[in-house]
């Protein structure tokens, strides 16, 4: 099955690709590889929060925007690579947390992506991965998502 129809069958609508909001492009292709810049949960233009998990968010919300991201990044891909069909799989996804120095679940929260991403590409989504707690990222997000996606 192709990932369009893969995507209409999960009833997902791959976003507009969101505007890089510093000096850098949202993918490159390279060597068989799409390589994603790090994607924010960006839906219809704006953040749905900002904040730190273990403060304002919470993990449930985090997995969900982590989710966003992961598809941010597919679209990023997709338009890098001519097109959706275009991506086989997924190599690798980074994930980056905003969290308090207390908060420990970065796993979970970037769970929200690396599902998304098994559910889209089944097998060929599994993937490597870190899951990274960090201060503050850009915006004050509460999450971003790179991938590494493989060319077909």
């Amino acid at each position: 099955m192709s990932v369009s129809a893969r995507l209409a069958e999960l009833g997902i609508e791959l976003p507009a690709v969101a505007a890089p909001v510093a000096a850098y492009v949202p993918a490159v292709v390279h060597a068989g590889l799409v390589h994603t810049s790090g994607q924010l949960p960006f839906t219809a233009g704006a953040l749905p929060a900002t904040g730190k998990l273990g403060a304002e968010i919470t993990a449930e919300d985090a997995k969900g925007y982590a989710r966003t991201c992961a598809l941010n990044a597919l679209a990023a891909a997709a338009d890098a690579a001519g097109g959706v069909d275009r991506i086989a799989g997924v190599l690798r996804v980074g994930g980056f947390v905003a969290s308090v120095p207390e908060f420990s679940g970065q796993p979970g929260v970037i769970n929200g992506a690396s599902e998304v991403l098994g559910e889209i590409f089944g097998d060929a989504g599994r993937h490597a991965r870190a899951a990274v707690g960090v201060p503050v990222l850009p915006l004050d997000s509460p999450v971003e998502v790179e991938v590494t996606f493989i060319l077909a």
